[in-house]
C-alpha cells in the first residue's frame, strides 16, 4: 500500500550567503518553506510503498537505489547560485521505520522530521552522507 507522508528537514546554522535547496527529481529545486539566519526549514511529501518488508521511498524527492534512498540538500552552485561552493548533502531515509510511517499516516497533524548542521568541519556547507541522521515524529 502506498502513502503520502509529510517530511520536514531542518538545516541548523546554515552558512551565511550560501543558498541551500532540496533537490526534486534531476533538476528541480525546492526552496525552504521557512528561513532565518539560524535555520532553514524544508517541508515536502514523500511517497512510501509499505507492501514490502521495509518501506520503499518513491517520488521525485527520493534519490538513490531502493535499498539506500536519500534526499539531497543542495548548496551553492547545485542550488542554482553563483557561488564558490557546489555541494550536496545526502540525508538518508533508511532509518525511518514502518512504525513511524504508520503513526504519521494514522494520526492527523504528525510529521517526520530530522535536522543537521549546515556547516561542515571544513567551514563550508555540509556535504556528502550526513552522519547520525535521526528521524522523529513531531506535531506540525
Amino acid at each position: 500500500m502506498k502513502h503520502q507522508i509529510p517530511v520536514r528537514i531542518i538545516v541548523l546554522r546554515p552558512l551565511a550567503g550560501v543558498a541551500m535547496l532540496v533537490q526534486r527529481g534531476k533538476d528541480e529545486l525546492l526552496p525552504p518553506s521557512k528561513k532565518s539566519a539560524d535555520r532553514l526549514i524544508f517541508d515536502f511529501e514523500l511517497t512510501v510503498d509499505m507492501s514490502e518488508t521495509r518501506p520503499n521511498f518513491l517520488g521525485k524527492y527520493a534519490q538513490g537505489p531502493k535499498d539506500a534512498r536519500f534526499v539531497y540538500v543542495n548548496s551553492g552552485t547545485y542550488a542554482d547560485q553563483h557561488s564558490t561552493w557546489g555541494r550536496r548533502a545526502k540525508i538518508s531515509l533508511m532509518n525511518i521505520t514502518g512504525d513511524q510511517i504508520q503513526t504519521v499516516v494514522s494520526k492527523a497533524g504528525m510529521i517526520l522530521q530530522t535536522e543537521f548542521e549546515g556547516v561542515g568541519r571544513d567551514g563550508g556547507p555540509t556535504c556528502a552522507s550526513v552522519k547520525r541522521i535521526e528521524w522523529k515524529l513531531v506535531k506540525q
